[in-house]
């Protein structure tokens, strides 16, 4: 049996910029490691399967592999998801609806969709689940971790600490952008540091963006490096953690912030963030565009 397949460059209008995701639509009948051998096989940092939803209410059962692991959440994948998913509505000459609910494994992800002549405008997610934290860690270890010196390290804020809104990240504020641009992932580093509560990578930024803010000024840049030693081009998980733990420090109030990442890798994406502390917690959220790259069928692997 061959299974249908989209790509999506997600963050970003641009094909070949941002974030690629594969998803694998109706992809009922894969056993979970055929879809990690399916994952695998593309090697983008994340591939989604659309499932149909355990309730009817809502819209799927969305599953999302790393090339390594199944993740309960991950933003981009379901900003690429929903653009796909909405894009192929609009195919079968369906109206797209103005929301999609997606049933993922940190819980339910609700997608709101804006759509005009041009087909998905864009594609805004709210996380499963508020702000939690948990340790901060050494400087030193987070400087080495990063090839940085501890004076690159930003703590006039927050300590580098690992927070979630669905998954798990140690969130590091650098303090320029000279230092974001010259982090890198050490492999020593990372094996002592990590993991650490359950983060297995760094999300690294700065608030430092006069220099390099272009036509597309931006609050933060970012840059994201996974326990495999890559990079991520746009994290939507990790920059909705960041927003909400900046949210959190600021006390009341919406915070709103435009994020560049992927830009010191030649793959530039802009993420749209917002939190917002309330009764029950931190919440925060994630938008963007996504552009459909390329499509066709695959084989389903043997099972295990």
């Amino acid at each position: 049996m061959r299974y249908r397949y989209v790509t999506a460059d997600v963050f970003t209008t641009e094909p070949y910029s941002g974030n690629p995701l594969a998803v694998v639509l109706d992809a009922q009948g894969l056993e979970s490691a055929q879809m990690q051998r399916i994952a695998r096989e593309f090697n983008y940092s994340e591939t989604s399967f659309v499932l149909p939803p355990k309730d009817p209410a809502h819209t799927a059962w969305v599953r999302i592999f790393t090339p390594d692991r199944e993740v309960p959440f991950a933003g981009h994948p379901n900003v690429g998801t929903a653009a796909v998913l909405a894009r192929e509505m609009i195919t079968a000459g369906r109206p797209a609806p103005d929301a999609f609910v997606f049933e993922e494994a940190a819980g339910l992800v609700r997608i709101s969709l804006k759509t005009g002549a041009n087909g998905v405008e864009g594609v805004e997610l709210l996380a499963p689940q508020p702000l939690s934290r948990a340790s901060e860690a050494p400087v030193a270890a987070v400087a080495r971790a990063l090839k940085l010196e501890p004076a690159d390290i930003d703590t006039s804020t927050h300590a580098p600490q690992v927070a979630s809104v669905g998954l798990i990240f140690l969130v590091v504020q650098l303090r320029s952008r000279d230092a974001l641009r010259r982090a890198a992932p050490d492999v020593d580093g990372y094996a002592a540091l990590l993991p650490l509560d359950g983060a297995k990578s760094i999300y690294a930024y700065t608030t430092d963006t006069a220099a390099d803010a272009g036509d597309a000024p931006a609050e933060i840049q970012a840059r994201m490096f996974t326990g495999r030693m890559t990079e991520d081009p746009a994290t939507g998980s990790a920059t909705a953690a960041m927003t909400a733990l900046r949210a959190a420090l600021r006390g009341d109030g919406m915070l709103r912030l435009r994020v560049k990442q992927g830009v010191d890798m030649g793959r530039a994406s802009l993420l749209l963030a917002h939190a917002e502390s309330r009764s029950d917690g931190v919440w925060a959220g994630v938008a963007g565009q996504a552009v459909i790259v390329m499509e066709g069928t695959l084989p389903a692997p043997e099972a295990s």
